[in-house]
């Protein structure tokens, strides 16, 4: 049988295909299953934080970093604990990239702080010497978009199940209507805006009343990077 398959490469390319398929889908589909249920204690994006990885994704931070550590020991001991399918439930669309210019940013909510980012944005140079990444000093001035936040939310909320102000589930993230959404938006960009310890973004929210800058929305999407979206 196999000496004859060996003298018809047509038959056995089909043979093949047919046996590498069947052993992919048997090994495929159990981790499909899996990956469509979220990490036990994983909670939604915040409205904030939702704005913020619209910046990410505006930015195009993704082409230089990826959000996705392989199990590889190297990796582990570099980023921190190797990626889960089910923390990325919430994901729409998945921001895993394919290069990394830079680190990976996938724990990076558990590495650094508020007041880091800040520093690191502005002049990334003046935190990592001979860093070839660009200064974002456009996000300190640009107000975020609260209101395709929140109708992405909104839209999770109601078409992906996203537990979005679901009672007695300690993983949701309260949402309301949309000015009590702006409430919670402003109450947590505040906390991000003293953490930053910036003076650009302080005076923007102090003096215009309550502006809130792209860059503010970007941080707090960067701390919820790790294990602040896993509710013990």
């Amino acid at each position: 049988m196999f000496a004859w398959l060996e003298k018809n490469p047509f038959f056995f390319t089909i043979v093949f295909v047919a046996v590498f398929s069947v052993a992919g889908l048997v090994q495929i589909i159990p981790d499909f299953r899996k990956s469509s249920q979220p990490l036990e204690g994983l909670r939604p994006l915040t409205i904030l934080e939702t704005a913020g990885r619209n910046v990410y994704i505006k930015e195009g931070c993704y082409n230089c970093h990826s959000q996705l550590i392989r199990e590889f020991k190297s990796e582990v001991m570099r980023y921190g604990m190797y990626s889960l399918s089910g923390e990325y439930a919430y994901d729409r669309p998945f921001l895993w990239g394919s290069k990394r210019t830079g680190p990976d940013l996938h724990r990076i909510g558990d590495r650094s702080s508020s007041d880091w980012h800040a520093n690191h944005m502005y002049d990334p140079n003046s935190v990592v010497p001979k860093s070839i990444m660009p200064a974002y000093k456009h996000l300190y001035e640009k107000e975020v978009d609260f209101e395709t936040a929140y109708a992405e939310a909104l839209t999770q909320k109601e078409f992906f199940n996203v537990p979005y102000d679901v009672e007695n589930l300690k993983t949701s993230v309260k949402l309301g209507t949309i000015d009590e959404a702006r409430t919670y938006f402003k109450e947590e960009a505040q906390k991000v805006v003293e953490e930053m310890k910036n003076e650009i973004t302080t005076q923007a929210f102090n003096d215009g009343k309550g502006k809130i800058t792209e860059i503010v929305a970007l941080i707090a999407y960067l701390n919820s990077l790790g294990s602040s979206r896993i509710v013990k």
